[in-house]
This record gives C-alpha cells, structure tokens and sequence, in this order.
C-alpha cells in the first residue's frame, strides 16, 4: 500500500495548504538522495514477492460467506515474531487498505540463487499456513482478487452497515468499519481523496449482458439515502461503485527487484513496462463486483477510479481556475514514460510535468528523463499527512515517499532508503491474485526469469508508450487473452532498432500466446527464450523440474488450454443452478463460489480447466517436504 508514517492526521484543510511545502521538500530530500546514492555498485540481485489475501467466514447453515474484519487482530500477533527476531524470519506481514484484508511477503529477499525458485512456492504455502492457524474452523484466508459481493446488503462479519452522510467515503455502500483501522492513513485517505475531488469518486464498469439482464441496467439509490449525487454519477449499462475501498479492497501479486546500480534498474524498469498489459490478462481474476457480472475481467480501472482524486478542472470539465493542470490519468494507472535512454525515443505521449519542479531537478544535475518522471509524480499533492512528519530534515525521505508512494502505477521506480542497506529497485505491479500458491509462484517465477533473460541476452522489449496504453484497455477486456491482439515488439534483439528503418516497423500486433509461446518467423517467445536461457545454466534436475511445472502452466494459460482465473469464475457464476442469466451474484452462488475456491487452493477440489490435469501442485506437500523435497529426480521426466 506504501509508506506507513506513525502519527495524528491532519485535516484535508491543513493538508492542502501544506501541499507546496511537501512537494518542495520531497524535492530536495530527492535531490539528496539522488546525488548521495547515484554512483552505488555492486548490489547484488534480491527480489520477493507480495501477495494479499482476504479473510472469508463460511456460514454453512445459510450459505453465506461475508468478509471477516480481522485483519488489524491478526497483524498484532504475526508481527511479534518480527518484533522479537527481525534478523530470523520466513515471513513478515503488513496492513493493508481493508479490515479483511492481509498482505504477507517472504521474511528475507530472494537471491540470485535458481535453487530459490525451488521455494517461493513453498514460502507462499507457509505464509498461508501461519494466517490460516490465527482464524476460527469457519473462517479462511484466501487469495482472491475482487470479493464477489462487496457493498451488497450485510456482507462483512462482525456486521456493519453504511453512513453515506457521516462516514470518510460518503458511500452508499460501503461502513467505514471495513478500512483497516489500526492505523489512521487508510482512513485518512480515504476522506481526502474525496475532499479534494470535490465530490465522491465514480466508478462505471460495463455489466456483462446475460440473456435475462435487464435493459438497460440501472439502479435504483434513493432508498439507500443517495441525496441525488450517485444517481447522476452512475451510467445506464453500467456495474456503479462510489468509494475507495471498492479498488483497494482488491488483492493483488507484486514483485520487486533490486538492481545492481541504478542504470540497471532504469532498464529493468522500462523493459518490464510492455510486460505490464500481457501479465494483467494473463492473470485476469475479477469479473464480478458489487454482485453483478461485469463485462471486464480485471480490477485496474476499479482501482483506477478509487482513488481518481482530480477535481473537475483537473478532468476537463471546467475551465482551469483553482488547479493547474489537466491530467489526463487518475494516480493510480499505467506509466506515462520511459527512464533509460534507450527508451527516450519510445516516449511518444506528451507527459505533463510540473516545470519549475523539473527546472530545479534538471539545474541539480539530475538528467532530462528521470527529471521528467519526478517532476510528473510531483504534480499530485499529498493525500495524507501527519502532525509528526510536517517538519523534517533535508536528509530524511518521508516527504518524498508521500507522494512517490501515492502514484500507484504499473511500474514503480524505487530510491534506496537512507542509511540502508538497500539498492535501487524497481516494483512491478500489474498482476491480479490466483487462487492456488502454485499459480501465484508461476507468475512470480516466470517473471524473475524474464529479468535474468532481458539483462543477460540485452533484449530490448521497448514499443511506444502510447501502445502500452492501447494494450492496457485490451488486457482488461473479457477473456483478452484468448480474444485480443496485443502490441509486441518482433525483434527483440540487441540489434533489432537497427533492422528497422521505421519506428512502426519495429512491432506488430500478436496473440498473447504468439508473444509467450513463439510465432514462426516472426517472434521466439517469451518462455522459449527462457529455456533457452536455462539451458546454458547449470541447473540442478531438481530446480529443472520445479521450474518447468510452471512454465506449463503459464505456455497453457496463454495458449488458451487453460482458463485465466475470471474466465473461470464467470464460467461457474454462469452455470450455478441458481443463477439466473440476469448478470446477479446473489449469495447462494457467492458462498458455493468462494466454497469452491477455498476447495481448489486446498487441493481437495480438482480444477484441471483451472491448473491442468498434469501440472501437480506442490502446495499439497507439507512445508518441511516442500523445501527439502528432490521432487524429479529425472530432469527429462518433467
């Protein structure tokens, strides 16, 4: 979720007339850091995942399956093993935006060791393992991107009910008592998103048109107390949301990587960017929200628009007066620029920036590009802050991460912390939650190979920005990685700028299986790249193994022989016998649904349209077993 700092918010008042003074601060905190850190060598490749579960209790007497608000109970006992012994843990455990929500990550980086890949797996089960023994026998911890039901009638345990006229998001949906309230800034972002938007956030998603959908689709608020505002704000045909929670209630799979200086993670950060759309689709796992179908199959423009904090002048619809800029993308969406210098060319959005902010960048010897990208991250104001953090010193970072941490995009470019051991990394954050371990491990293996195979072979996966942005609207389209073609470049070797002698002949349009699994003549592939990679390595049979068991499910996925996660579940909502072909998740097919899931991540549920009749999970060994384990003792029987 970003940086959490100790203290008592301000009000948006106070907040808002301290905007300047943050952003000048957090400049020259930058600058500091810049100048102190620009020259680190050396770091070695560490990398870990982050994984965000939700907290589900089954009703079986009356098939329900609300959300359990438990999250801030269950961070206070995970987190006293790392209070005891930081230096000696598998894993480490944070809040994150919603009460029933928990996000868990390894207890010490990855390392550039293949045999690690034999574990992430593993450590993901073990993670799991150590929430799950918190909860009571009826409640479970799930991976699960968009909880089916959110803001429908009583859908959280304790129950709790909505204050559109007193609560922080004024929503007609959603309790306050749903934001993680053991720390004030989710709660505190929450109010000031919508204060400074000037009204509440909308949210319009197109429903999916079963045969017994209504037509046009509308709702009906007047009996939830909408004083008028969601009624104008929501689209006929459309799935309405009106608060922060229903985008940063979803669950997602991150990766970070660090680099070993800086230039490398400018280039790691710019070549994972045109990844950012396929990975999106590949992992696609939300069709429903607010209980009906959508005709999507992703959360990123929920998310998008829950937290779009731009006021009416800042979307075009007035004219400029109190802002001033029109920004055309909410803080939470794709990145609008490349950093490295072979990227600049590629850079063919014009991207707003704050000009004296990169006049001042650019006179502290920091270079054009990476001027630009603080200078645009700087035309956000702080969303929240604290009492404790107004006055701070030109050396500390908390000024800047206010507001590097609250452009949640696609890629994220990351700074070392001060006095820290850390280097320059860069996040990578497009990819929606899987329901089994063995899923989530695919993709994080998957995509730490690819960085080894993009530095190792020099690959250069750079298209224009403007086509990763026409591929971010395609990712999110319904079963996009079976239905749409997507912008790729074709040669992606070093030399491959140099057999084209037009920009636009550098890329075409591919299937996501073409660009994951090779298209003759035409592109590798992504995964066989990779082994052909690994087959210069010396891989232990074991590793081997464990490896290529992912990679099949990834060449699966993409091929379309398997279902991404929201085809799926669309494919179950649809077949429930008590569905009824008007696009409604009522609750009987909710709980059957996360009954299911909870089935399939245990493994006492088979799903081989899900994982494959072949690919076995190791998520049903024991942990012990799981690391320790040779689990192919023959590489050529994998």
């Amino acid at each position: 979720m970003g940086l959490l700092s100790e203290g008592s918010p301000l009000t948006w008042e106070k907040t808002k007339e301290l905007a300047d003074h943050v952003r000048e601060q957090g400049i020259i905190q930058f600058i500091n850091m810049y100048h102190k850190l620009k020259d680190r060598h050396g770091d070695v490749l560490k990398w870990g995942d982050e994984v965000e579960y939700m907290l589900v209790k089954f009703e079986d007497s009356n098939k329900r399956a609300p959300l359990v608000l438990k999250g801030n109970d269950l961070l206070q006992i995970l987190n006293q093993k790392e209070a005891e012994n930081p230096h000696d843990l598998k894993s480490v455990w944070r809040p994150e935006y919603a009460g029933y929500m928990i996000e868990g990550t390894p207890g010490k980086p990855f390392g550039g060791l293949l045999a690690h890949f034999n574990i992430v797996e593993a450590n993901m089960r073990y993670r799991r393992e150590e929430c799950q023994q918190l909860l009571g026998p009826d409640e479970r911890c799930l991976t699960l991107t968009s909880y089916p039901r959110l803001g429908i009638g009583i859908f959280t345990d304790p129950p709790t009910v909505p204050d559109p006229l007193g609560s922080a998001s004024k929503s007609l949906f959603i309790p306050d008592d749903v934001i993680f309230s053991g720390h004030p800034r989710f709660k505190t972002l929450t109010r000031n998103i919508r204060m400074r938007r000037g009204e509440k956030v909308a949210i319009n998603i197109p429903v999916f048109k079963d045969s017994k959908t209504t037509s046009p689709f509308v709702d009906d608020f007047e009996s939830l107390g909408d004083n008028g505002e969601s009624q104008k704000a929501a689209l006929p045909d459309h799935i309405y949301m009106d608060a922060m929670a229903f985008g940063m209630g979803c669950c997602c799979l991150q990766l970070t990587f660090q680099a070993c200086n800086i230039e490398e993670a400018r280039t790691l950060y710019d070549q994972l960017t045109p990844l950012c759309p396929i990975m999106l689709a590949l992992t696609a796992a939300s069709p429903i929200h607010r209980g009906v179908l959508a005709d999507v199959d992703c959360r990123w423009n929920v998310i998008s628009g829950s937290v779009d904090c731009r006021t009416r002048e800042e979307r075009g619809l007035e004219p400029l007066k109190d802002n001033k800029f029109v920004i055309p993308k909410s803080r939470y969406d794709s990145i609008d620029s490349y950093l490295s210098p072979e990227g600049d060319m590629y850079n063919d959005v014009p991207i707003l920036y704050d000009e004296q902010i990169y006049k001042r960048l650019r006179d502290a010897n920091i270079d054009h590009l990476l001027a630009q990208h603080i200078a645009h991250l700087f035309i956000r104001d702080t969303v929240s802050l604290f009492s404790e953090k107004v006055h701070q010193e030109p050396t500390d970072s908390d000024h800047f991460e206010n507001i590097q941490s609250t452009n949640w995009q696609t890629m994220r470019f990351k700074v070392p912390p001060p006095n820290s051991t850390i280097g320059w990394r860069v996040e990578f954050r497009p990819c929606e939650v899987q329901i089994t371990d063995f899923e989530n491990a695919a993709f994080v293996v998957f995509v730490v190979l690819l960085t080894r195979v993009i530095l190792s072979y020099k690959l250069n996966l750079l298209i224009p920005i403007s086509k990763v942005d026409e591929n971010m609207a395609k990712a999110q389209r319904r079963s996009a990685v079976r239905e749409e073609v997507f912008w790729f470049r074709k040669d992606i070797t070093p030399n491959g700028q140099q057999n084209c002698s037009k920009l636009e002949d550098q890329y075409g349009a591919m299937t996501i299986n073409q660009i994951i699994n090779g298209k003759d003549d035409v592109f590798p592939g992504l995964i066989p790249l990779i082994n052909s990679y690994l087959s210069a390595m010396d891989v232990d049979a074991d590793t081997h193994c464990s490896i290529q068991q992912y990679l099949k499910l990834i060449q699966r996925r993409a091929s379309g022989q398997l279902l991404t996660t929201a085809s799926w579940i669309r494919q179950f909502v649809r077949q429930h016998p008590s569905y009824k072909q008007d696009s409604i998740v009522n609750e009987e097919v909710n709980y059957d649904l996360l009954k299911t899931i909870d089935g399939i991540q245990s493994g006492t549920v088979p799903c081989p349209e899900l994982i494959g009749p072949s690919l076995v999970s190791k998520t049903q060994e024991t942990i012990p077993t799981a690391m320790q384990k040779v689990y192919c003792k023959d590489a050529n029987k994998c």
